[in-house]
């Protein structure tokens, strides 16, 4: 699956500053070309160095060898990877990004990862005196292409108010829900919702089929009314279609809904229905859809 060129958007206008993106995969990678085109000084870093070369031969910016290269004098450094493990890796340690931020610089992380490690970070980043907020998004491939991001943040108010204006060049909306790891945290209860709307979509769907009826006809008549959701909107029709390349891949979401279970077992939150969707989407890897997008749930139904 390839990445689709970053879509054009009225950016507000602020005043330029020198930022950072670590992770130049299917987000990270037209979030930062967003920042390069609101007229920021960008430089990237991904692991693959290619990517990173192809980045700024597109967008103009600059490309560096280490994440502690590209954090080098940017004001604020964004990051989106897969997990704390991969987290860990591009922010602490020689090479890091947190040993070339200069001092009250931000790290913003867009990576959904756990809680305990944006505190972790948030933690460490004072000690060094720097900024952290945990930021993860949601919005899918889509919404990064589009800069119609929804953005979910943990932090102190007064950094939040520092990186909003920034960030909202990729975004719809920048939130801040609470202290360091709410944002982490508000992106389970995200997973959560869209693993129970998911599932009921794709028994829905499934069972107009086998009735006979139209379903993409149906999915247009019931999308006005009290069963509408995002993802009825944007996948209803693709699933009947039986097509699953659309972003978000199974192995991901299976990733995100781990963290949340456990969460709550820490917690003691009870989530029967989100376990229960987790290992329907563990049928589906096994199934050999370990990249299909979220909505290949119905193939279990099939």
């Amino acid at each position: 699956m390839t990445t689709p060129s970053i879509q054009p958007r009225e950016y507000e206008k602020i005043s330029a500053l020198k930022v950072a993106f670590i992770g130049l995969g299917v987000m990270g990678l037209p979030m930062a070309g967003h920042l390069a085109r609101a007229g920021h000084h960008v430089t990237v870093y991904n692991r693959t160095e290619a990517k990173a070369r192809a980045w700024a031969a597109e967008f103009g910016g600059q490309h560096a060898t280490t994440p502690q290269k590209a954090a080098e004098q940017a004001d604020i450094v964004f990051c989106c990877v897969g997990n704390d493990n991969d987290l860990r890796s591009v922010v602490l340690g020689d090479t890091g990004a947190f040993a070339g931020m200069k001092p009250n610089s931000v790290f913003v992380d867009h990576t959904t990862a756990s809680a305990d490690i944006a505190k972790e970070l948030a933690a460490i980043a004072h000690e060094k005196g720097l900024a952290f907020i945990d930021a993860p998004v949601s919005g899918g491939q889509a919404g990064a292409v589009n800069g119609l991001l929804t953005v979910m943040c943990g932090g102190d108010a007064q950094t939040f108010e520092r990186i909003k204006p920034v960030a909202m060049h990729f975004s719809r909306a920048v939130t801040l829900v609470g202290e360091s790891g709410a944002g982490q945290l508000a992106k389970m209860v995200n997973q959560i919702c869209i693993a129970g709307l998911v599932q009921a979509l794709s028994e829905g769907i499934a069972f107009g089929q086998a009735a006979g009826l139209d379903m993409k006809l149906v999915l247009d008549v019931i999308s006005k009314g009290a069963a509408q959701s995002w993802q009825m909107e944007n996948r209803g029709d693709t699933m009947v279609d039986n097509k699953f390349d659309f972003g978000f891949a199974v192995d991901w979401m299976r990733k995100d809904l781990g963290l949340a279970i456990n969460e709550a077992n820490r917690n003691g939150a009870r989530l029967p229905v989100t376990a229960l969707v987790d290992q329907f989407y563990a049928d589906v890897q096994k199934m050999g859809g370990r990249r299909f997008d979220t909505s290949s749930l119905i193939k279990r139904l099939g």
